[in-house]
């Protein structure tokens, strides 16, 4: 399947997608960009290592994005704008494909995470106050039964799954795992293309 069938197959899926919001006005508003691009053959998705000079989620994966700014317009100017800010990826070079379900996370944030193409080879500049390392993941790997694993948790008083991804040493987990799941089961009918 070439690289436009995929594009085209999750901006079909995620344009039929009827998205679930989180609305409480105890929650932080933040976005993130969920970056999938292709190299040698393959699909992959870019994450970031949080750093341990940021205020929550200290040395987690995640993806690039942050808390909505007085100057975003809308949840995907924050994506974007973190986006370039975290990685230097610029808005030009990001096309949108749609939108996934809003993720919570424990910490009192509501996610609105925005699917995004990218070119291949891109250079992305780390932005150290808030980013240890960019790290990118074939999609495939991600679909391994063996890197992945559920758990229930007691989360705000009730028992919730929790899904953790393991991948090179490295562990997925909280909100960034919840959109990886989501994303990959809008992939599953494509995936011997990936």
């Amino acid at each position: 399947m070439a690289v436009i069938c995929i594009k085209e197959h999750l901006r079909q899926k995620l344009s039929s997608h009827r998205k679930k919001r989180i609305v409480g006005r105890d929650l932080i508003e933040a976005a993130v960009l969920i970056p999938i691009f292709r190299k040698r053959e393959e699909y992959n998705i870019l994450f970031t290592k949080r750093s341990d000079k940021v205020a929550y989620h200290k040395n987690q994966i995640s993806f690039p994005g942050g808390v909505r700014g007085e100057d975003d317009r809308c949840l995907l100017d924050t994506a974007l704008r973190e986006a370039c800010e975290e990685i230097g990826l610029e808005i030009r070079d990001v096309e949108i494909l749609g939108e996934l379900d809003d993720a919570i996370t424990t910490t009192g944030f509501v996610i609105s995470p925005f699917v995004a193409f990218i070119p291949c080879p891109y250079h992305f500049v780390g932005n150290r106050d808030e980013v240890e390392e960019i790290i990118q993941i074939p999609i495939p790997a991600l679909m391994e039964k063996s890197k992945f694993r559920q758990e229930y948790q007691l989360i705000n008083g009730k028992i919730r799954p929790a899904y953790f991804y393991e991948y090179d040493g490295q562990v997925i987990w909280g909100a960034t795992a919840w959109i990886i799941k989501q994303l990959l089961e809008f992939l599953e009918p494509s995936s011997e293309a990936l």
